[in-house]
Parts: C-alpha cells; sequence; structure tokens
C-alpha cells in the first residue's frame, strides 16, 4: 500500500469492512496493529475486523464472496502453532498426507486420489504462497517454520481464475509480518518440550524492526528448532529366501541401526525484508528468506512407534527464496509486481529392504552376487539428491476499488525445474549387474523435469444495485511439461527392457547425461485453456451477504516415463457454491459457510506399477458434494468460542479400469470387474471434519491470565483409490485430539503451559508402503507391511516470551 492511498485511508475514516478496501499486496504493518486477529475483541466488545488479500486486494473477510478461513497473528500464537501440521488440522477444508518434514501433501474440499507425489507424477492441486509469491515445488510445498506471521489464509474451491495451475481445489497463503517504519519493535520466545517416550525439544524465536528512517525499515527474523524423536527401530531380522538357498544362510540383522527415538529434526531459519517508500506513490519491498531442516530416520511406525530397518536412513532439506515486491500508483490505477526466485536441495537417504524382501519372497528376486560370483545380502536402500529451482513473475493492474465498476487484470510466468538424481543401492554388487559407471547401483535415475506455466488473468466486478454485485474473471494458460534424462537397470537386466537396454545397441554411441550412462527418456507435452469464474453476491445489509459462485481449476497433464504408457491429460475441476457471510449481535457472533458441489473430470491417478515404476493415468471422473463452516462467538466478556466443520461426499462417477486409450490417452470407463467401480468414495479426506476451541480470559492477582481448550475431530480415511489397494490396507480409523494450555502475560512479558494431545491419541494421518501393495498376477507384496505415520505423542510444553 502506498503513502498517498494510506493517508486516504486514514482520511476516509475508521471502518474500512463497510466498505470495498483497496487494491494492493499483503497488508503492511499498520493493518496488523488494527486488525491483530479473528477472534480477538475490540474495545467494544465485538469480534475485530479481519483484512484478507485473497482477490488480490485488501479487504474486509465478511465482504468477499469466498470461502475463507483465515488465522490471524493472535490465533496462531493462541494455538502454539509453529508448522503446517498445527495449523492445518484447523481448517476444516482441508487435508493432508505426510511422510514426514518437507514431505507433505496437502488437499483441500476431497479433491485427492491417493497418488503417491512421486517426482514424475501430477503437480499438486493445491497451491500455497508465502506472501505473493508461489512456494509450491513440482513434489509439494516448502515446510515453512510460522513465526511472525501475520495470518493463514485458506482459500477452498478453485482459485485457477487468479492463483492458476496448481491451485485446483483451493490455495494456502502464508502472510508475513511487513517492517514498520513508525516504531521500532522487537521480540523472542523460548519454548522447551517433551514428547512422551520420546526424546525432549526446544524452540527459540526472535525478531526485530528497525526503522532505517522516516520512509524506510528492516525487519529481521530467526529461528532454530529441536524437535525429539519418539519412533523405535528395534532390532529386527529379515531372512531372505534366495541368499538362504545359495548360502544356507539367508538371515539378514539391523543391528548396527537399532536406535531409540529415531526421529529427530533440528531447523534452523532466518528471513529479512526491507520496506522502502520510494514516495507517497511508490513501495518496494525485498526479501530474502532460508531455512535448513535436518531429520533423521523414518517417520512412520510398522508396529505403532516401532520398526525395524536396516539401512541409513535421513534427509537434509534446505532452501532458499528471494522475493521482490514493486507497488505503485499511475493515474487512479494500481500497480503490483511480484517476482521470486527460489532454490531448494535435498539430500536423503532411506531404507528400502521392504522391497528386495518381498519381491525375493515372492518372485526369487534377491539372487545377486558380488565380483566373484558370491550371494550377498541384497537389502537395498535408496540416496537421493533432488535439486529444485523456481522462479515466478506477476505482474497486474487494478482500478479504484471505490468504483461501481472495478477490475483486476495481470500477466504471470512461471518455470519450476526439478534435477532429480536417485540412486538404489545394494553394497557390494557385481560390476556386470550395477548400472555404468555406479558402483552398486541396481537402478538410477537422473533427470530433468521442467514445468513452464504462462497466463494472462482478469476479473471485473459491476455494483449492478447497491446491493446486488457481479463478477467475471477468466485466465487464459499455457503449459509446457518436459521430462529428460535416464532411469532404469544396467545392462545386466536387459530382459527388464528398461534402464541401459533402452540405450542405443552400441555403449560406443552412448552420450551420458549428468553422469548417467545414456539418455532412454526425452518427452515433452504442451496444452493451453481458460478457467472461468462467475459470481453474484447481495448484500442483505451491511451485516449479512450471500453469493453464488461458478469456477474452474487445473492441472496440467504430464509424461509417463514407461515408454510403452501415453502422456497423462490435464484434469479440470468445476466447482458450483453457494456461501454466506454473517454477522449477529453487534458483531459479537460471526458464523459463515459455503454449500458446494465439484465435479472433477479425467482425476490424474498415480500408483505403483510393474518394478515399483510409478504410472500416472486419468482414472475418469468424480463428484463431491459438500459443506463447510465457521463460527466465531464472544459468548461473554473474556469468553471466546471459534471453530469450523466439513461434511464431503467424495465419490467416483464412473468406473476406474485403469486402462486408457492408447491414441489419445483418454479413460476406458467399460470393463468387467474395475480396479474402482462407480460410487467409490475417493481417499485420504474424511467426510467428516471438525474442530472447536474454547478461551477464557479473566484477571488474577494484576495479571492477564487464560486457559484454552482445543479439540479436533475427523473421521476415517482410506489411504488408496483401488478395492484391491483398500482390502489389504484397511481404513485408518476416526480420530480425536485435544489441546489444552493456560497463561498469564503482564507489560511486555508472557508464559504459557501447553499440552498438545493431551489424551495421547495414536492418531494415524497417513498409511502407506515401500512399493506396491498388490504385486504382478495379483500377489501381495508391501501390503504386507504397512506403515503407518501418527501425530505427535502427548507433548507438554512451557513457552517464555517479551516483546519491546
Amino acid at each position: 500500500m502506498t503513502r498517498s492511498r494510506r493517508r486516504k485511508l486514514e482520511r476516509s475514516g475508521a471502518k474500512s469492512g463497510a466498505r470495498k478496501a483497496l487494491q494492493g499486496v499483503p497488508i503492511a504493518s499498520m493493518l496488523l496493529a488494527t486488525f491483530p486477529a479473528a477472534q480477538a475483541q475490540n474495545e467494544s466488545g465485538a469480534l475485530e475486523e479481519v483484512v484478507v488479500s485473497a482477490q488480490k486486494r485488501e479487504e474486509n473477510l465478511q465482504k468477499v464472496p469466498l470461502s475463507i478461513t483465515a488465522m490471524g497473528t493472535a490465533k496462531l500464537d493462541e494455538l502454539q502453532v509453529v508448522e503446517f501440521r498445527d495449523y492445518a488440522r484447523f481448517l476444516p477444508s482441508v487435508s493432508y498426507q505426510s511422510l514426514g518434514p518437507g514431505a507433505t501433501s496437502v488437499y483441500m474440499r476431497g479433491v485427492a486420489s491417493g497418488e503417491n507425489s512421486n517426482h514424475s507424477g501430477p503437480l499438486p492441486s493445491v497451491g500455497i504462497y508465502l506472501d505473493e509469491q508461489p512456494i509450491t515445488t513440482i513434489q509439494g510445498a516448502l515446510d515453512v517454520h510460522v513465526y511472525d506471521i501475520a495470518r493463514v489464509e485458506a482459500l477452498a474451491g478453485p482459485q485457477g481464475t487468479l492463483y492458476g495451475a496448481s491451485s485446483q481445489a483451493g490455495t494456502l497463503r502464508i502472510i508475513t509480518n511487513k517492517p514498520d517504519p513508525s516504531a521500532f519493535k522487537a521480540g523472542y520466545d523460548l519454548r522447551g518440550m517433551t514428547v512422551k517416550s520420546g526424546d525432549p525439544g526446544y524452540l527459540g524465536e526472535g525478531f526485530v524492526n528497525l526503522p532505517l528512517s522516516d520512509n524506510a525499515a528492516i525487519r529481521l527474523v530467526g529461528w532454530v528448532r529441536h524437535d525429539g524423536g519418539y519412533i523405535d527401530n528395534v532390532p529386527g531380522t529379515l531372512t531372505y529366501p534366495s541368499l538362504e538357498a545359495a548360502t544356507g544362510d539367508g538371515t539378514v540383522r539391523n543391528t548396527d541401526f537399532v536406535k531409540k527415538n529415531y526421529n529427530d529434526i533440528d531447523t534452523y531459519g532466518a528471513r529479512a525484508a526491507l520496506k522502502v517508500d520510494l514516495n507517497d506513490s511508490w513501495t518496494v519491498t525485498p526479501t530474502l528468506m532460508g531455512q535448513k531442516q535436518e531429520s533423521n530416520g523414518f517417520f512412520g511406525g510398522a508396529q505403532d512407534l516401532r520398526l525395524s530397518h536396516f539401512k541409513p536412513e535421513f534427509a537434509n532439506d534446505k532452501w532458499m527464496q528471494a522475493a521482490l515486491t514493486v507497488e505503485g500508483r499511475i493515474s487512479n490505477l494500481d500497480l503490483v509486481y511480484a517476482g521470486a526466485y527460489l532454490k531448494r536441495d535435498i539430500e536423503s537417504s532411506a531404507d528400502y529392504t521392504d522391497y528386495t524382501y518381498f519381491y525375493d519372497v515372492n518372485y526369487g528376486y534377491g539372487a545377486l552376487t558380488d565380483d566373484d560370483g558370491n550371494a550377498i545380502d541384497p537389502s537395498q536402500y535408496f540416496q537421493g539428491k533432488d535439486e529444485f529451482g523456481k522462479q515466478s513473475h506477476e505482474l497486474r493492474v487494478s482500478s479504484d476499488p471505490q468504483q461501481r465498476f472495478r477490475f483486476v487484470a495481470g500477466l504471470f510466468t512461471q518455470r519450476q525445474e526439478h534435477k532429480i538424481h536417485q540412486r538404489y543401492r545394494i553394497d557390494n554388487l557385481a560390476a556386470d549387474v550395477s548400472v555404468t559407471g555406479w558402483d552398486d547401483t541396481l537402478w538410477l535415475t537422473h533427470q530433468t523435469r521442467v514445468d513452464r506455466d504462462d497466463a494472462v488473468f482478469g476479473e471485473i466486478s459491476f455494483d449492478f444495485t447497491s446491493k446486488l454485485t457481479g463478477t467475471a474473471g477468466l485466465r487464459y494458460f499455457e503449459a509446457d511439461n518436459t521430462l529428460e534424462g535416464f532411469f532404469g537397470y544396467g545392462l545386466g537386466w536387459s530382459s527388464s527392457g528398461s534402464g541401459e537396454a533402452q540405450c542405443d545397441a552400441d555403449p560406443a554411441n552412448w552420450v551420458p547425461y549428468r553422469g548417467a550412462p545414456c539418455t532412454n527418456l526425452d518427452k515433452r507435452i504442451k496444452e493451453s485453456g481458460t478457467t472461468p469464474r462467475f459470481n453474484l453476491t447481495y448484500n442483505i445489509d451491511d451485516s449479512r451477504l450471500i453469493y453464488a459462485t461458478y469456477s474452474e481449476g487445473f492441472r496440467p497433464g504430464g509424461i509417463n516415463r514407461r515408454g510403452t504408457i501415453p502422456p497423462f491429460q490435464a484434469d479440470f475441476l468445476k466447482n458450483y457454491e453457494i456461501g454466506w457471510k454473517t454477522s449477529w449481535f453487534n458483531n459479537r457472533l460471526r458464523f459463515n459457510g459455503a454449500v458446494f458441489r465439484l465435479d472433477w473430470e479425467d482425476i490424474q491417478f498415480s500408483y505403483l506399477g510393474q518394478s515399483g515404476l510409478t504410472e500416472i493415468k486419468n482414472a475418469n471422473d468424480a463428484r463431491i458434494k459438500g459443506v463447510e463452516a465457521d463460527i466465531n462467538w464472544i459468548v461473554t466478556t473474556g469468553l471466546t468460542l471459534s471453530g469450523g466443520l466439513s461434511f464431503l461426499d467424495p465419490e467416483l462417477t464412473e468406473n476406474y479400469c485403469g486402462t486408457v486409450d492408447e491414441v489419445s490417452g483418454a479413460p476406458i470407463t467399460a470393463c468387467d470387474e474395475p480396479l474402482a467401480p462407480a460410487g467409490t468414495r475417493l481417499p485420504v479426506s474424511p467426510k467428516f471434519k471438525s474442530n472447536l476451541t474454547a478461551r477464557y480470559s479473566f484477571p488474577m492477582q494484576g495479571l492477564d491470565a487464560h486457559v484454552q481448550g482445543s479439540f479436533v475431530h475427523q473421521d476415517g480415511v482410506y489411504s488408496d483409490l483401488t478395492l484391491s489397494d483398500r482390502a489389504v490396507m484397511g481404513i485408518q480409523p476416526a480420530y480425536t485430539i485435544a489441546n489444552f494450555s493456560a497463561g498469564v502475560r503482564r507489560s511486555n512479558w508472557s508464559l504459557e503451559l501447553f499440552v498438545h494431545n493431551a489424551f495421547d491419541e495414536r492418531a494415524q494421518e497417513y498409511r502407506t508402503t515401500q512399493c506396491a501393495i498388490i504385486g504382478w498376477a495379483g500377489a501381495p507384496a508391501c501390503g504386507l507391511r504397512p506403515y503407518t505415520v501418527y501425530a505427535t505423542p502427548r507433548t507438554v510444553g512451557l513457552q517464555f516470551g517479551q516483546q519491546f
């Protein structure tokens, strides 16, 4: 917001909630001071106004005809939020699957097929933004530490017009606190916590806001965090039939890797932002943010919180994002440029013995030798290095929001690159069956994936009357996806038909690809299309409105690595929605909600096919019917209730047969024994999800004291789509998690005692396997050993903080 526009707002008076707010980028510190949280009380005892920027302009939440859940600074602090899972539980429309830090797939409104998030698989269906810049990489979003955050916004339903390809089912926005030239501010928080039957952890966070002049300031933020482990790697054995037949003793042990509390995490990060008001019309805000996260072990248990793994396991995830926002005004138009460059590197190692063990048991896969012909332990492990690069640029112009006719229009371009290095190793493996030039490597993936997205977008709004407004929007996009490189076995496995067997028959003609023996994959797919949005909003009075919306979202298609399988096509989501925003009892009660139907066409479904290789096929159509609502209520002075819920009925409307037309790539729906028949419930998202928080504040011996209880419940879910997989894996049962806290505040300091997952609920958040659940010809494979990712056991902590 430029200074001239800010002064106009100050002169215009007081209550921006009664009028449409200003165009621009996320709100600066003035608005943060004015609107601290959705649940806070103002001096009159009413709920504070909440300002969001979901429609690329700053508006009162209650005037935005979208289904939005917003959590402000105060709410995030009250819930002790430090990571994605902490706030996602309190977003009714959001569900997720996670294998650990930096490995979370996010879904909204039930738009999930149970895909395995492989590097060559579909793009995410939910876009995640840090301020104005998208941070969704090809395999998911950054695991951003939540501190000094102005608010988190969850925009449910397709946001394809304003946000593009990875906002098919919704968008999450993390808005940071901006530098404030008006005053010095600083603060810190220190936290210690312990996990039941696990190791202790700690957290240190701090920020400082430094005015440099009347028109410039810098804001510095930093954090360091240690999460103690709670999963044990216990002694275990595997007996390989092939090894036993060759040596008489096929048993291997994990003695060298046995460890209690196996899955600890260390996180370090910082953010620096500079804000300069060049004049009354132009402001520049460059930002630099980075984080390093080092995790050990595995985050799923085979038996409760225990497993037996045989090879080293860790992940080092580091990323840096440089962003620039320029906002200004020419004549009566607001202009915004938002650009960012993101670099992310992940080095990892993981046990992969389930794959070799079950395929040896079922198919005799483990008969392997060293260079001297001696039988070896066939236990396999994975070493990976993933390098992500992403740059995005958006330029948009918007008209005066106070006018009867107004518009937002813009240009967007984005390029994502993923350099994939994945090495599946078996120690002492003979050179003649290893990938050429890669010792002990049974399988090598060395590829580069590039996704490009260019778009033109715009929305216009017109007030037909003082109560009725119409909005129409359209986004035209062009998508370009390429995948190039090498994947597969060495020549010793030529019968597989993959890997070096796909290269030129004469190795002398091979052209290495980034150190791999040759190039056996070079594919490209281009697409274009449009996504519209139409909305009618009727303001019943200053406190209540209703709206009707039709909108669309999309994901571009992509490439299957296996040459015999055609590329997968784009899938689209059509949204029909009726919603309401209401305030009652002099704004002491807010009740918002929406009823919707989603038609999901040509679902992109990824699964582990032959040899554990990911395949993506379009899985026909689905329909999702749902209701979502949230409430905030000041019951009495000091007592506030807040909560939300969603009901979903997501199901296939056509058979999923697992096959596509070889020419067009369109899904085939007529088959005698479908893998998932019409009417099958979609996986991942619960039919019912709800949360409730009660907070009571009261004076105590000169202190401001409070107690709080929060409850989250969700129904059971399946992790997979097909009936055969469900029969083996079962359902993740329903769960309820309770958090409690109590604290005091005086002057500039605060002290908080909290208990998360107070009843130590063993809540199952994800269930997965290392390889295909059902193997070739219907034989059971890794489905005999599923891993379950649980919510963190009961955690007790104490936090002390100060602000200056």
